[in-house]
């Protein structure tokens, strides 16, 4: 039987390998980079936790965590798309064991950061997307922007 719970700081470890995992499906190799970001997230996301900045969500079965997913809460000016409000959200860390995919538990639990932003004020929320994810994110209402990135190399 599935039942969804919220994320508690002691599921850091767990949201960490389904992160990791989450980029090793994507294509990324598990190499040295994943374990420095996995080192480094695992007490990040329990603290962000302890401080209400990211609200989880697990879906179990019979008490196994399938899927998950986080909803960021970050400071942010207002903007034409929320020319009022102060914060935006971010969804992350959505991950579905292989096994349990295609049964609608990323979109039920990209739904219920949905409800949790919306109860919030929060107006926009981004995301990054795989192109395997896209459709899913499209039918949920994301809609592709013009943002761009520049990075810093990462020594290991």
């Amino acid at each position: 039987m599935l039942n969804t719970r919220l994320a508690a700081a002691a599921d850091a470890a767990l949201i960490t390998s389904h992160r990791r995992r989450m980029f090793v499906d994507a294509g990324r190799r598990d190499d040295q980079i994943l374990q420095i970001t996995a080192q480094s997230h695992e007490p990040w996301v329990a603290q962000a936790i302890t401080d209400g900045k990211y609200i989880g969500w697990l879906t179990e079965d019979d008490g196994k965590v399938v899927a998950g997913a986080g909803l960021l809460l970050l400071d942010w000016p207002p903007h034409p798309l929320d020319p009022r409000s102060t914060h935006r959200g971010y969804l992350l860390n959505v991950y579905v064991e292989p096994g349990y995919r295609r049964r609608h538990l990323a979109s039920n639990l990209i739904e219920l950061a949905l409800a949790e932003a919306r109860r919030r004020g929060i107006r926009v929320v981004a995301l990054h997307s795989t192109d395997e994810a896209r459709r899913l994110y499209e039918a949920t209402g994301f809609r592709t922007t013009n943002e761009m990135f520049y990075v810093e190399p990462v020594e290991p």
